[in-house]
């Protein structure tokens, strides 16, 4: 019978161990120099090697050639922890033996020698899964134990062992693997079994397994099932739900031509196909993040790259604050994606979204984005109301339509400049929080809709902007205020109470009227 490839590949050496370099050195430095602790952690998420690593040092702890970091793996010892027979080898899950009594149970036969072995090797794994009254049990041991026994503990929730265990113990955290180490350990595990494998394919097995090598041979078992004997690209995407880059570029096209039917249509054709609209979401930041480093840095995406033409097309169609907008609509999308009706309504209006919050006058400006020009040049008179006159700036904040956070960020700038591609604000210091989160980009959006033409917003913090409305407005209702006090004195009948009566006048109490003539 065929034997999986999570088993089969098993790393039997610290040298077939992938991803780990930083455990893996330092255990073979305290191996060489015999500097042995009596009780290890070994902590990481799930499939990152740490029961593998276990039984590794097991090995160099028992192997017939000694003490040592290159076991044999021929010997009596090896072979038989290897195949899982060791006597003196004790593994135990903690999920399903969480009881003190089985912790006792196993304490005690602690105090014997080993049968056959130079050290008798507890494996705990998942221990954050024991009880209170288990890890108590177990601390005296595992502070002083035995000369003859060694703890190793495995736990992928660090954070619920006891901090009396931790002290205990000599704790290594294993990372997540890198993709491209997962994906060169794939590519070697076919080669040497002889299956055929397009090269497109490991890639997405690599990305899907999330760092866990143990997942992406797990994955490739399955691959290799679904591909009838082979590992093929279309086959792999299938069997994922993987969203192919064609679907991801006409959504950047209808975006770019602010074409909502298009985007509509586009979801409705993947939702057909059974894509994952996690994974599209996903895939959709990626290629975001491809478009703004194109951007930024040209060079990283070289002629030489399959999709250099496309994403070169794309990056020249959007400014770089659409993308980095867009780019935070679809990771907060995907994070909203378990809350909404469902898949296809979340991603349908993650997209929606992008589209809503896209500075007015995109679809107009799309073709004259695409094709680099001056920044010195003036824009390109998108509508009509380019030839508005700004008038005040109050006035101008009074008609930009914004709600919330965003019309309280325009109510705190106060207008520096402007011109035909730029305008320049400034916010006191006092006001600064407000400049974090989108509320910028509404902000922008909006004034891009008044004037009827793509800008540049600069928003400047200083000490102090005296003539933001919301300090304008803060001045009038103080002179009011002082204008309804003054009144209220020097109302006779008012007068008369405060001298007549010792009365006094509690001015919070006192509140001026909505007209402008000063009277309360």
């Amino acid at each position: 019978m065929t034997q999986v490839l999570a088993r089969k590949w098993r790393p039997r050496t610290f040298a077939e161990l992938v991803g780990q370099e930083h455990v893996v050195r330092a255990l073979v430095n305290a191996l060489t120099q015999q500097r042995l602790h009596h009780a290890y952690l070994f902590t990481g998420t799930r499939g990152v090697g740490k029961t593998t690593l276990a039984r590794i040092v097991a090995k160099a702890l028992n192997c017939e050639t000694g003490v040592t970091a290159t076991p044999c793996g021929r010997c009596a010892a090896c072979t038989e922890i290897d195949g899982g027979r060791f006597v003196d080898l004790l593994e135990l899950d903690a999920a399903s033996n969480t009881q003190v009594d089985n912790m006792r149970e196993l304490l005690e036969n602690a105090l014997y020698a080993p049968t056959s072995g130079r050290y008798k090797i507890y494996i705990i794994d998942e221990v954050h899964m024991l009880s209170r009254n288990a890890f108590n049990a177990m601390l005296k041991t595992l502070e002083e134990p035995p000369q003859h026994v060694k703890f190793i503990l495995a736990t992928t929730d660090p954070q619920k062992v006891p901090v009396t265990v931790l002290s205990r113990c000599l704790q290594f955290g294993l990372k997540r693997i890198p993709q491209e180490q997962i994906r060169n350990r794939l590519q070697h595990i076919l080669e040497a079994e002889g299956i055929r494998c397009d090269a497109a394919a490991l890639p997405l097995i690599a990305r899907a397994a999330q760092g866990s090598l143990r997942d992406a041979l797990s994955l490739l078992d399955q691959a290799i099932a679904h591909g009838g004997g082979a590992v093929a690209q279309d086959s792999v995407r299938a069997m994922l739900g993987v969203v192919g880059q064609d679907h991801l570029y006409s959504i950047l096209q209808a975006l770019a031509a602010r074409d909502g039917a298009a985007l509509v249509v586009e979801a409705g054709r993947m939702a057909e196909l059974s894509l994952s609209f996690d994974a599209a979401l996903q895939d959709l930041a990626s290629l975001l993040h491809r478009l703004s480093l194109a951007q930024a840095v040209p060079a990283t995406v070289g002629e030489d790259d399959p999709d250099h033409g496309a994403v070169s097309e794309l990056a020249g169609r959007f400014p770089a604050d659409d993308l980095q907008l867009y780019y935070q609509i679809a990771i907060q999308g995907r994070s909203d994606l378990g809350l909404a009706p469902d898949e296809h309504a979340g991603f349908t209006m993650t997209l929606l979204r992008m589209l809503a919050f896209a500075p007015a006058g995109q679809g107009a400006a799309a073709e004259a984005r695409a094709t680099p020009r001056r920044t010195d040049a003036p824009a390109p008179a998108a509508s009509p109301k380019k030839n508005r006159d700004e008038g005040d700036w109050q006035q101008v904040v009074g008609q930009l339509g914004l709600s919330g956070m965003a019309r309280v960020l325009a109510q705190h700038c106060e207008l520096v400049s402007r011109d035909a591609a730029r305008i320049e604000l400034r916010i006191a210091r006092a006001h600064q929080h407000l400049l974090e989160g989108p509320f910028q980009q509404r902000l922008k959006a909006a004034l891009e809709q008044y004037f009827g033409a793509r800008l540049r917003l600069a928003i400047e913090v200083t000490q102090d902007a005296g003539s933001s409305p919301a300090a304008i407005a803060d001045r009038d209702r103080r002179e009011r205020q002082e204008q309804a006090v003054a009144g209220i004195e020097r109302d006779p009948f008012v007068r008369e109470l405060v001298e007549g009566f010792d009365a006094h006048v509690v001015e919070s109490s006192i509140k001026p009227s909505s007209s402008t003539n000063g009277k309360p």
